[in-house]
């Protein structure tokens, strides 16, 4: 791991971002349910990977508690 990054919405944390390339590739750590789906997913850089969890938490079904 060459570093990470905390996400959260709205004062919720949802997981981390893992960067695990120099080239900026992140993997998503899951750490609450509403986004368990997408742990351990990879996108290309910090910025994509908010914006995927941000358009799965707006699903409607998807409650973050």
């Amino acid at each position: 791991m060459l570093g990470s990054t905390i996400i959260e919405i709205n004062g919720v944390f949802l997981g981390a971002a893992i960067l695990v390339s120099a080239s900026g590739t992140r993997r998503f750590y899951a750490a609450h349910d509403s986004v368990r789906a997408l742990h351990n997913e990879l996108l290309p850089d910090l910025s994509a990977l908010q914006q995927r969890i941000r358009q799965h938490v707006r699903k409607p079904g998807c409650q973050m508690v």
